[in-house]
């Protein structure tokens, strides 16, 4: 036998009954309005000190006046921002690929390269057997000299 109307069964949701879950919204903490208030005289900063000043919000790193630890680190190398960054392709990945007309979009489809708008180059870590004919900004010497031995020819792109 079924109960008519049990208090488990929730109202159908809708726009006029919406509620905020209990507990999401906390009342405002109000500072310094008197003893009595619970947040007066110091106003929940103790008392004295850098961090009971007004404006004392220190930058992200500060130690209390010690010397911070990233000034303290040596600074050593350099990173040219007009690096070209490179995707990597092995000979080996393009030996599995049976088309004879290899380009940028092919190797992006076939999950070698992950953005066909950023530049490739070719290493020759691995054997090509056939004549193949493959796009790319950049080979290294030895790559080119296995393709070329094959059959093969590299077009270059500019980068």
């Amino acid at each position: 036998m079924k109960k008519k109307n049990s208090k488990n069964q929730q109202a159908a949701l809708s726009l006029s009954n919406l509620k905020a879950p209990l507990g999401s919204h906390k009342r405002k903490k109000i500072l310094g309005r008197g003893s009595s208030s619970g947040h007066g005289k110091t106003s929940t900063r103790g008392s004295k000190g850098q961090t009971s000043r007004s404006g004392k919000h220190k930058y992200l790193g500060f130690e209390g006046g010690q010397s911070p630890l990233i000034r303290k680190i040596p600074k050593r190398g350099f990173t040219s921002r007009s690096k070209v960054g490179y995707q990597i392709v092995h000979l080996a990945d393009i030996s599995k690929i049976k088309e004879e007309r290899i380009g940028l979009d092919l190797l992006e489809s076939r999950g070698i390269i992950k953005d066909a708008k950023r530049p490739v180059k070719i290493l020759s870590d691995g054997e090509i057997k056939g004549p193949v004919t493959i796009q790319a900004h950049a080979v290294s010497k030895k790559a080119l000299d296995k393709i070329k031995s094959a059959g093969g020819a590299v077009e270059l792109m500019n980068v």
